[in-house]
């Protein structure tokens, strides 16, 4: 009888965890409550698997009472259209860009500019140090909670009409871009013919030819099946892409002071599995293309230099409408996080 002693123990503790994480929650001042969490990318994409990730967190932490549901693929609208959903409170939850926020609060443009960011480890520092803290604090006056960083990469190149190995093969290549004005300006700077469109009305459009190519992450360009209908492709890196974490103001004012908590605790949470994942599969979306049959170009460092040279003076136009303090601030992170004296 005693040696079964410890299987009853465990099993006795299981059932009074599970007791306590339900009296815990029980508690807490939580309502049963689902929230919709739209997104444009796929669910099969790292931001998509850190969507996923933070609903299962939520759903635990609150006991089962707090569910989170997933619209990926841009079912409930584009960027634009779902993130008017999160203040008008019809949709709790998205994860943008910075770069959409920028008619907002014009400061979230500062992240999308061209050559910002060297590496990852440049962006982590900034981005969850004061500076990116003081930008999501903007958020509130534009009825939206930003919760945390996620991550979407650097971004590339790909056509579908020739390889890009210099600055001239840009030229005269119609490429859709996003929605944001400093990209806008950049690749028009470039030579090339850029086409604003939301993400969901991409893949028709390289279908139809209606533009030559477009620039994402590879991660992307393997979950949106670009690869079927773009042959090139071309490491530029031209720009690092964080996605702020959003949530409803008008929804988030409902919400009691537990049912915050586990929110933020779960995006916080999430963030380094989020990036870990985007890392990985960015990591690992070449080979996969080039088992596709897209043909990967590689762009030189002196290219890149080239690149961003030439884009000087689109950087100074956006810099100058921009808080002289904040980028001041930002230039100082990033000399800390490089080891050297601010720019």
């Amino acid at each position: 009888m005693p040696k079964k002693l410890p299987h009853r123990l465990a099993a006795t503790c299981l059932v009074l965890s599970a007791f306590l994480a339900a009296g815990l929650a029980a508690a807490q001042n939580i309502q049963e409550r689902t929230f919709k969490f739209a997104f444009v990318n796929q669910k099969e994409h790292p931001q998509g698997m850190g969507a996923q990730r933070f609903s299962e967190i939520v759903e635990k932490k609150s006991g089962g009472k707090m569910k989170v549901k997933l619209f990926p693929s841009g079912v409930l609208g584009g960027d634009a259209s779902v993130i008017a959903s999160l203040q008008g409170g019809t949709v709790e939850m998205t994860m943008a860009i910075p770069g959409l926020l920028s008619g907002m609060a014009r400061e979230f443009s500062l992240f999308d500019l061209p050559f910002l960011f060297n590496n990852e480890k440049e962006a982590d520092f900034v981005l969850d140090g004061p500076v990116g803290r003081k930008l999501l604090d903007k958020l509130p006056e534009k009825g939206l909670i930003g919760l945390t960083y996620f991550e979407h990469g650097f971004r590339n190149v790909t056509n579908s009409r020739r390889p890009v190995a210099k600055m001239e093969d840009l030229q005269g290549l119609k490429l859709r871009v996003m929605q944001i004005p400093v990209m806008i300006d950049a690749f028009r700077a470039l030579g090339a013919n850029p086409s604003p469109l939301p993400l969901p009305e991409v893949y028709t459009a390289l279908e139809q030819k209606a533009v030559d190519g477009q620039e994402n992450p590879y991660s992307l360009v393997e979950a949106s099946k670009y690869y079927e209908i773009q042959k090139y492709g071309s490491n530029t890196r031209h720009v690092f892409n964080p996605v702020v974490l959003l949530f409803s103001k008008k929804r988030w004012e409902q919400l009691s002071e537990d049912e915050r908590k586990i929110l933020l605790d779960a995006a916080r949470e999430t963030q380094p599995f989020q990036r870990a994942a985007n890392r990985d599969v960015n990591a690992r979306a070449a080979e996969f293309l080039k088992g596709q049959g897209m043909v990967l170009t590689e762009f030189p460092a002196a290219e890149r230099e080239r690149l961003r040279e030439k884009l000087a003076p689109v950087t100074d136009k956006h810099v100058r409408q921009i808080d002289p303090a904040l980028t001041q601030e930002l230039f100082s992170e990033l000399g800390k996080a490089r080891g050297s004296a601010a720019r």
